[in-house]
Formats: C-alpha cells, structure tokens, sequence
C-alpha cells in the first residue's frame, strides 16, 4: 500500500516536481487511519467505518463508481452501507452513487441515507435543462463522445438536506456539514472530530482553484476563500480532498489553506478596485495577476484552471456580462464583421497568413483574432483551416491549463475536420 502522505509530505517540501496533477486514478484504497480510508479515484471516495456501517464522501463518476465499491467492501467486507455525503452535484461526485446503492440492494440492508446540501436538487434538474449543453462542452474539453443522460440515470438523489449547517451522528462518529459557495452554490465541506478531519471536496484540488471555468456556471471566489479560513481555523489534522492527494498535520494544512484564500482574495480585490474606477473588462484582463511566487507552489498551479479566467468570472459576478466596450453591447454578426476585416486587409487569405507571421512571432493572443476573422469571412477554405489548425495546435504547446488546451484543441481539430470534409 503506497504511503499517501509521504508522498505529499515530499510534493510540500519540494518545488522539485513536473507540470502533472497530483490526482492518481487507480481506485485503489489506502487506510489512513484506524476506521479511516481513501480511494484514489477520478473523484476520490473518502471512506469511514462506525459501528453502524459504512459512511462514505462522495462516490466518484459512473465510470469509476464499482471500482470504488470493490475497493471499500475488501477493506471492509462486513460493513454495510450507511450513508453517502455529497460535497457537490457534480457528476464525477455522484455519478458512481447507483453502484453502492445496487450493493446496499444486493445485500439486502437498510436503504442508503444520502446527504447533501438543498441546491443538488436544483443542480440535478439544471442538469436535465442542459444535457445537450454539458455533453458539448465535455467533448470541447474532453474530447469525450457520450450519448443519452450526462447525469446518470441511477444516481441517487439526496435523501436528506440541509442549508448552512447539519450535524449528524452515525454509529460512533460525528458528521458536521458545512454549507459554503465555492466552485459551486451546493458544495458541502465536512468536518469529522474525532479525526479532526475535513473532507473537502473540490475547494482544493492541488491546481489553482476551479474558480473561473469558462464553460460553466458562475463560481463564487471570495466566498470560496472565506470557507477556506474557516476549515484552517478547525485546525485539522488530517486534509482530504476529492482530487489530489491528502494532506496531514495541521501546520501543512493550514499553510496550504491561506496561501490559496490568499490568491481568491487577491484577485477579488485587484478587480473589484479597477472595476469600481470604471475600467473595461479587457484592460482588467491584462492587468490583474497572481504573484508568481503562488503560482509556482505545487498546489497552485494553472493546470486546469487559471487566473485570468477567474477574473472573468469576478467581473460576471459582479458587474454582469457588459464589458464596457459600447461596440460589444449589440455586436455585428461575426460573419460580417469578419468579411469586412478581410476586405480592408486584401482577403481572407492575407488575413491568415498575417496571422501566422504574429502566431510565430509568439503572439497568439492577436494571432487567433486574425485567423478567427479570416475562416468566419471564408468559411469553407480549406487553405484557412489549414493555417487555423496550425495556429491552434502551436497556441495548445504553449498554454499551461487544460481547459485552454481543451477549447484551443478543439478548435484545431474543428478545421482539421472541415479540410476532410470538403
């Protein structure tokens, strides 16, 4: 069984490490402590046995959720299901919860209580609103191709809910359910005593927090912080995320803690003050950023998401989704303005091939605007789409995070694909 926090212990100590996440999917089940383990997982599963069975945080995805169920039933073969806790509704939370409710079945015990915060509810039925949505944007990020329901059609429903705080009791064990706005409005974090254990969910998720996502819902950065202030005023001893590795002793913890509410704080203020003296979006875009001494701690990397992207996401929060440029409050059709672009600039191609000269020159910021405006002017040039995969395919070697890597691929193999089709 590997050592887990040696493992962190040496990632902490260190900025010796490479540019991967610390999130191992191998569904495989390390005990931490005496009645307390952790399974390895797309989303962990957290896992602690009291004399009345099992209660387990979070189930990980449908694709992962029966491996995560063998896990804990060798671990603890006699145990029954209790209780699931949901820190979230995302699906790589709940997605795998039909697997331990077919066990809980198969045995014949008490129905599984599940618990989590009202908002999975409304979560759930958002998600029904938008399945062709979420599919999409999956396969931009992904690359993934799923058919039917993106919820799973078996994942259990919280039976038992709550809004800002539960404490509940199982067995010998005491469960406290904290209610904060963080990546998402339904995240729960949980605090277990007798362990001076959190289970965190996704408010850390060793990369810099998901707080800007830009293909998703609004996310909640200076209350995010706030939760993290309090889960480093319980002094924790043992700090279990839904991703990542855990951490243990509180001084590591509470470290890990404020440096990253240190970072959300920061990028709130920053914006919030040039918002509030009248800039526009662009110019808060270009000016606020993250020290780089916090960027290169090994849990505050921008491998998934990344800083900018929150301050996107603090101006919609905040100021809406007018950016202050007059010309983008009701904007020409792409197409048009596109055709006029190239005219000026002597056509299409021009335009491109403009565009590749800056791409190589290293500016693909400008770069993708030109060749943007030269495909949507000459939708069907296969000459375009040749120098736009390229271009993109240079931008995606260059970026840090997945989400630009996903949307940037996918845009070089939207034209990869157009060139076939012709």
């Amino acid at each position: 069984m590997t050592d887990l926090f040696a493992l962190t212990d040496k990632i902490l100590s260190s900025q010796d490490h490479d540019n991967k996440p610390f999130g191992r999917i191998n569904h495989e089940l390390s005990e931490l402590d005496d009645g307390l383990s952790f399974v390895e997982a797309f989303s962990n599963s957290v896992n602690f046995s009291t004399d009345d069975g099992l209660v387990i945080v979070d189930t990980s995805s449908i694709l992962g959720g029966q491996r995560v169920v063998d896990a804990i039933r060798h671990w603890r073969p006699e145990d029954r299901f209790n209780s699931l806790i949901y820190t979230h509704g995302h699906v790589d939370h709940v997605g795998g919860s039909g697997a331990f409710i077919a066990s809980a079945a198969e045995d014949k015990t008490p129905k599984i209580e599940i618990y989590g915060h009202e908002n999975v509810a409304q979560r759930f039925s958002r998600y029904d609103l938008t399945n062709g949505y979420n599919q999409v944007i999956n396969h931009r990020q992904f690359g993934t191709n799923m058919e039917g329901s993106f919820l799973p059609n078996d994942a259990g429903a919280p039976t038992t809910t709550y809004q800002t705080y539960l404490n509940f009791q199982k067995g010998d064990l005491d469960f406290e359910l904290n209610y904060a706005k963080g990546e998402t409005d339904d995240h729960t974090w949980i605090w277990v005593p007798q362990y001076k254990a959190i289970c965190a969910g996704d408010f850390f998720i060793w990369n810099f927090p998901n707080a800007g996502n830009p293909q998703k819902v609004q996310r909640f950065p200076l209350e995010w912080a706030a939760a993290m202030r309090e889960m480093a005023a319980k002094k924790p001893e043992y700090f279990l995320p839904a991703h990542g590795l855990p951490i243990r002793g509180c001084q590591q913890i509470t470290t890990v803690l404020n440096n990253c509410a240190l970072v959300l704080e920061t990028l709130v203020k920053d914006t919030l003050s040039m918002m509030n003296a009248g800039a526009r979006k662009n110019d808060i875009i270009h000016t606020v950023k993250v020290e780089s001494r916090l960027l290169d701690l090994p849990y505050l990397r921008p491998l998934y998401d990344e800083p900018e992207f929150v301050v996107n996401n603090i101006w919609r929060l905040y100021g809406g989704w007018y950016d202050g440029n007059p010309a983008n409050l009701k904007p020409a059709r792409e197409s048009s303005l596109a055709s006029e672009i190239a005219s000026l600039a002597g056509g299409s191609l021009k335009l491109a091939q403009r565009a590749m000269e800056i791409a190589e020159t290293g500016d693909f910021r400008l770069a993708c605007h030109l060749i943007e405006y030269a495909v949507n002017a000459s939708a069907n040039d296969k000459m375009l789409h040749a120098i736009r995969s390229k271009i993109y395919k240079m931008r995606v070697a260059e970026e840090s995070s997945l989400m630009s890597k996903g949307i940037f691929g996918h845009a070089s193999r939207e034209s990869d694909a157009k060139i076939k089709d012709q």
